[in-house]
């Protein structure tokens, strides 16, 4: 069973960890946080507010998290490349800090450690490879791609869905509007937006920093750039994009606009889709067609769920279509199907 390391427990890095627990599918042998209370990392592992507890509770034992099934080792480290991976047995480490300076030192601590790869939670420059599973894992090439992007909720949801689309109908053009939940770098009250990427900056789209209880904040998204960097022949200059934060916790929503070259009906989309997910390999696609609201949502673990109450083509071109994910619990799913997957190559 492949050994891996956790870069970074927040968010991502916790739904990373709890999925696997359920999973069981490799070994977490270290974990790295800038927090040095390992008494709260077991704390925060045990207890969340959106996900149910753990079966199996972990404790804390000289610098290790411990159960029945886990004996972790535990760094506390500003930087990927400044801690011991190598000591825990790591072959390979899930980055899941968010900060871009980890993404720089990566290669640095693939060679100290001699590690078989390092897969970033997010979509950054300077890696060898974007990997969106149902949209660019068939490009994964295992002697050339060391250093892996695992992309953004939003394009782990959107890519395979306009890839087959694409394919199928061919998009000219179109408009994506993203819903997303708060997240932790936000403002309980009004105040700067202070970046979590880059720490110490200011991010220059001041209204992030209003509240984020009871706001909906109006935002640009990367969702288009991270999409169009994993499906090919779709260009960013032909979808426009939009997001709104909004005040609510977990399970993000896509709204999308497609003009078609080729023109169809929408039963044709919808039983499309519906042959997807009875073929697919991963679980990517999941179809819709109850009278659900996000909260329904929460834990699935596909990484898009098409919504067909709304699909609708209009004069045979116009395509709309509604997406649903749980940016944290589907999200993580894929990136420990990811790991098995690069594993394996």
């Amino acid at each position: 069973m492949i050994k891996v390391g956790i870069n970074g427990l927040g968010r991502i890095g916790k739904a990373i960890f709890r999925v696997n627990e359920l999973r069981q599918e490799f070994k977490i042998v270290a974990i790295n946080d800038i927090n040095p209370d390992i008494n709260n990392l077991a704390y925060q592992l045990n207890y969340d507010s959106l996900y149910p507890h753990l079966t199996e509770k972990i404790n804390t034992e000289k610098g290790y998290l411990k159960n029945s099934q886990n004996n972790i080792k535990v760094f506390c480290q500003n930087r990927i490349d400044l801690v011991d991976w190598q000591s825990a047995g790591v072959d390979l480490v899930i980055d899941s800090s968010g900060v871009y300076e980890n993404v720089l030192f990566a290669s640095k601590a693939l060679e100290n450690n001699s590690l078989e790869r390092i897969i970033i939670t997010h979509c950054p420059k300077n890696i060898d490879f974007t990997l969106v599973i149902g949209a660019s894992h068939e490009k994964f090439d295992s002697d050339k791609h060391k250093i892996i992007s695992s992309s953004i909720c939003d394009a782990t949801a959107i890519a395979p869905v306009l890839k087959e689309l694409h394919k199928k109908w061919s998009i000219e053009n179109g408009y994506i509007t993203t819903v997303h939940p708060w997240l932790n770098y936000q403002n309980l009250m009004d105040g700067a937006a202070i970046s979590w990427t880059k720490p110490g900056e200011i991010y220059h789209h001041y209204a992030l920093g209003r509240s984020m209880d009871g706001n909906i904040i109006p935002k640009p998204t990367s969702a288009i750039e991270a999409t169009c960097a994993v499906v090919d022949d779709v260009e960013e200059k032909n979808i426009g994009s939009f997001s709104y934060r909004t005040p609510h916790a977990i399970v993000g929503s896509a709204d999308i606009t497609l003009n078609l070259k080729n023109s169809t009906e929408t039963e044709e989309v919808i039983e499309f889709f519906k042959e997807l997910e009875k073929k697919q390999k991963f679980k990517v696609f999941r179809n819709n067609f109850e009278p659900l609201v996000s909260h329904d949502f929460k834990c699935c673990d596909y990484s898009a769920v098409i919504d067909h109450r709304w699909t609708n083509v209009i004069n045979g071109n116009l395509l709309k279509i509604i997406l649903w994910y749980d940016n944290e619990w589907g999200y993580s799913n894929r990136v420990v199907d990811q790991v098995l997957f690069v594993s394996k190559g």
